[in-house]
C-alpha cells in the first residue's frame, strides 16, 4: 500500500473586502433610513411620481426607445421590439443628494428604475463618479 502524502493548501487567504463607503460618507453613519430622510412622505413622494413615470429609463435607453409620458407609445414600440414593459420600481436621485434634503426633494433629479438597475448600473455609475 503506498504512503500518502500531505499536500499544501492550494486555497489561499481570501483579501481584505473593498469598503464600499468612504469614512465620513453621509450614510456610513448608524442613522436608520426614515432619519435619512425615507420615510412616509418619501414612500408617499415614490409612489405619485412611479404612477406618472412608470417606466424604467435605463430599460428604454437600452432597448433604443425614446421616454414617453405616453404608455400606449411606450408599449407599442416595447411590442414591436419583442420585448415586455420596462416596469419601474425604484425613484432614483440622479445627482446623488449626499443627505442635502434640497437635492433630496427636487423631483426633477429623480428618474424611474427597476431594481435591478438601480442595484447594478447605477451603483456602479456611482463608483466610478459618472
Amino acid at each position: 500500500m503506498a504512503n500518502l502524502h500531505n499536500l499544501k493548501p492550494r486555497i489561499t487567504a481570501a483579501p481584505a473586502r473593498i469598503a464600499t463607503m468612504t469614512p465620513g460618507a453621509w450614510r456610513s453613519d448608524k442613522t436608520s433610513s426614515t432619519a435619512r430622510g425615507y420615510g412616509y412622505k418619501w414612500q408617499q413622494a415614490r409612489a405619485a411620481y412611479l404612477v406618472k413615470h412608470p417606466f424604467c429609463v435605463y430599460c428604454l435607453r437600452d432597448a433604443g426607445i425614446p421616454l414617453s409620458d405616453d404608455a400606449t407609445a411606450v408599449g407599442l414600440a416595447c411590442m414591436g421590439k419583442g420585448i415586455g414593459l420596462p416596469m419601474a420600481t425604484v425613484v432614483d436621485h440622479v445627482i446623488a443628494h449626499r443627505g442635502d434634503m434640497k437635492v433630496f426633494w427636487d423631483s426633477a433629479n429623480w428618474q424611474s428604475l427597476c431594481a435591478p438597475h438601480h442595484s447594478r448600473d447605477k451603483q456602479r455609475e456611482e463608483a466610478l463618479g459618472m
